[in-house]
């Protein structure tokens, strides 16, 4: 019989379900998850000094918002880290836990890794493979809509083309990102200008994720459409009309045509709203 195993420090960090009215997000990232943090490294890297991290992670951190901490947090990992990321990403993936098991209903406890993409955001982007790589496993804990997109700036050729092989990827969580870290008007991120001038370059990621089984999936598809409809509003209507059409013509199962009506119906809801006639009418259409 082998002994029972200690849950990795990411399973025994408690966070809240949801937002609770009058509890800053921020303290989402206090001074349990930077101790569990410290844990998780210290665990797998005996050089790692988890008490002079959690010292340098604490310090002036009541002041810092969440996103603030989470780059804070990060930047007190780098300290403990080997210089290069090609060996401080060895330690990095280490250190991760299990990966998530569902799609929904994670709650708040995957911002425990916030820290870990500030670091692979701004410590990984000279190193395209390596950073790729972390953020490939990062996805699959948390999210890496917002750390891949340095990358996508940097290296747009070679994170488009290693993005096209990730719509085959067996995991939700991956195929989901390549949509939302390519969406070019992600809420809360840094716009993607190049994709926003020419959504050509995504395009084909949407077309191989349009009929993707998962609805997490497909409402990222959505969302990254109605991004595109803000700045090339013929275009996205054009895009809605030859996917609906699609279905219309092929004898495609109910599953997939309600699938589909349901990604274009989300995706002109806004502008919907506003009486915008396209948008009125595709709505109708898709119902």
């Amino acid at each position: 019989m082998s002994p029972p195993t200690t849950p990795h420090p990411a399973e025994r960090f408690v966070a809240p379900r949801s937002i609770m009215a009058g509890v800053p997000l921020k303290e989402v990232l206090g001074l349990d998850v930077i101790r569990l943090i410290g844990e998780s490294f210290a665990s797998v890297s005996p050089k790692f000094d988890a008490r002079a991290f959690v010292r340098a992670a604490s310090r002036g951190l009541e002041a810092l918002e969440l996103n603030e901490r989470g780059r804070h947090i990060g930047l007190a990992l780098a300290e403990q880290l080997p210089p290069t990321f090609r060996a401080a990403s060895r330690v990095l993936l280490a250190a991760f836990g299990p990966e998530l098991s569902k799609t929904d209903g994670n709650g708040l406890a995957p911002f425990f890794y916030l820290p870990h993409a500030h670091l692979i955001s701004e410590r990984g982007i000279d190193d395209f493979k390596q950073g790729m790589a972390a953020n490939y496993e990062l996805t699959k804990r948390f999210t890496a809509e917002f750390s891949i997109r340095p990358f996508i700036v940097k290296y747009p050729d070679e994170s488009l083309e290693l993005l096209a092989g990730w719509t085959q990827d067996a995991n939700p969580h991956v195929r989901r990102l390549v949509s939302e870290g390519t969406r070019p008007r992600l809420p809360w991120a840094m716009r993607l200008k190049a994709v926003q001038q020419q959504p050509q370059l995504t395009l084909p990621l949407l077309e191989a994720l349009k009929d993707d089984p998962q609805l997490y999936v497909r409402r990222s598809v959505a969302n990254h459409l109605a991004d595109i409809l803000k700045d090339h509003p013929d275009m996205a209507y054009d895009i809605c009309e030859r996917w609906l059409n699609e279905v219309s013509r092929k004898q495609s199962s109910h599953a997939q045509s309600s699938a589909r009506k349901w990604i274009i119906r989300h995706a002109v809801r806004l502008p919907a709203k506003k009486g915008e006639s396209r948008a009125v009418q595709l709505r109708l259409k898709a119902k």
